[in-house]
């Protein structure tokens, strides 16, 4: 396994050319591509049915049902002809997709219909960010855009602040840090990089790559604090809308716990985890009533997990998930459960993780991008008995891909399956996945044992 250091793909891709402006000639086209399995015939395309905007450049083709021996299936793969795909989310039924460009494309779950665009004057949208029905992102200029947008039979959307607010370019002081380095600018000085929402404070944290992490208060646009997180640029930063502890990672092989100090808006460091020597790209947080799970992916190919202690905000190591070849760039939690990691090796993975443990399977490895895959958004699905997932994911290969898995499970055994299928009046049970365990604290229990974890 190879590490890379401070060279990791988030900072060779800080090296690109300047973005040139958009020429009317260069077209985005939308490709279906369908997975099918060994010895079966090609399935049939329907015919390609054009967006329901006019000046739209993509157009659209739907898949066919999938073959039911498949574990999971890709319904939709959309395809640009130039830049990079950074950053996805998702709300109230849209998928939001951000780029090189200056348009952040809307798209209808889960078959991907064209519903428009947000349109802002400057593009490369490194990070999207949404909430109900407001959307915050970044973008080229260094600065934070918040829209609204309405659920109605036509997408409608409006831009309602830019950060930081134009007559806010003064020095923001802040009597805090010991060493009287108290002067911060209100903007950032290089790319933001990410962002996380504190619902019910309506504070909005955002990282850079110089180093610092800023908190904006959303109903009046101020900028309440800004500190010097990391030694290294600051890749994913995220809260626990439970307690409103803030977490932070970076390339400097960190990641670092928060707590607000209410009296005087500032943020104090309480913990840092350290476990490896490895650039550290992205975060995820895993909450329930009992159980609290800090995960983190690396520039080594690991995702290491931490879980909270009940009575206190300190994080134990409990272990590492192995499974990708490169570096794991974006990692995104589902329920109490579910991870899903996407990496430099251009996989997806899919992990569960036992309920009340610490151990955890890997259940399929979603394989279909021809690059690193560099963002993800998930979502649950529910179907009487079944738990079904839509994962949606993009790859510098300059492809969002839009997967749905179904997952039931049976005594020790875990189905991913298209249900629905029957044979000879009974359902037809696809496939077992037998789960491959990961290197957890549970798992190595179970071996000192003597009980063979894969029986």
């Amino acid at each position: 396994m190879e590490f890379y250091g401070k060279r990791t793909l988030l900072t060779l891709m800080d090296k690109e050319k300047p973005e040139q402006p958009e020429s009317p000639n260069i077209h985005l086209r939308l490709q279906i591509q369908t997975h099918r399995e060994t010895n079966e015939q090609d399935l049939q395309f329907s015919p390609p049915r054009p967006s329901i905007f006019p000046q739209s450049p993509w157009t659209l083709s739907h898949l066919p049902s999938p073959p039911p021996s498949l574990l999971y299936h890709c319904i939709a793969s959309l395809h640009r002809h130039e830049g990079n795909i950074y950053s996805i989310a998702a709300s109230k039924g849209f998928i939001f997709t951000g780029s090189n460009s200056s348009r952040i494309r809307v798209w209808k779950q889960p078959d991907c219909m064209d519903k428009g665009y947000l349109k802002s004057n400057s593009g490369e949208v490194r990070a999207i960010l949404a909430y109900n029905n407001m959307v915050f992102t970044t973008h080229k200029d260094h600065k934070i855009r918040i829209w609204n947008f309405s659920v109605s039979e036509s997408f409608k959307s409006k831009k309602v602040a830019t950060l930081p607010k134009r007559k806010n370019n003064s020095l923001l002081n802040f009597n805090r840090t010991k060493n009287n380095n108290n002067a911060h600018n209100y903007k950032h000085k290089e790319t933001i990089s990410c962002m996380a929402y504190y619902h019910s404070e309506g504070l909005l944290y955002t990282g850079s790559h110089d180093r610092t992490v800023k908190a904006w208060r959303i109903f009046d646009g101020k900028c309440i604090d800004s500190f010097l997180a990391h030694g290294d640029h600051v890749n994913a930063v995220l809260v626990n809308q439970d307690d409103g502890c803030v977490f932070t990672c970076s390339s400097d092989g960190s990641v670092k716990i928060w707590r607000r100090v209410y009296t005087e808006n500032s943020h104090t460091l309480t913990m840092t985890l350290k476990f490896q020597a490895s650039p550290v790209n992205t975060l995820a947080l895993s909450s329930s009533f009992n159980h609290c799970f800090l995960y983190s992916g690396t520039s080594d190919g690991m995702i290491n997990f931490w879980e909270k202690e009940r009575l206190c905000y300190r994080f134990n190591h409990g272990g590492f998930l192995q499974g990708h070849r490169f570096a794991v760039l974006c990692v995104v939690t589902v329920g109490n459960n579910m991870v899903f990691s996407g990496s430099e090796d251009t996989t997806i993975r899919v992990w569960r993780r036992e309920e009340g443990s610490c151990y955890h399977e890997c259940l399929a490895v979603l394989d279909g991008h021809r690059g690193p895959v560099r963002c993800l958004a998930a979502c649950l699905e529910m179907e009487k008995v079944v738990v079904g997932f839509l994962v949606y994911s993009g790859s510098l290969d300059m492809t969002f891909k839009v997967w749905r898995i179904k997952v039931f499970c049976e005594d020790e055994n875990v189905y991913l399956d298209v249900v629905g299928e029957k044979c000879d009046g009974r359902v037809k049970k696809i496939r077992e996945y037998d789960m491959s365990p990961v290197l957890s604290p549970s798992w190595v229990e179970k071996k000192l044992q003597g009980s063979s974890p894969f029986q």
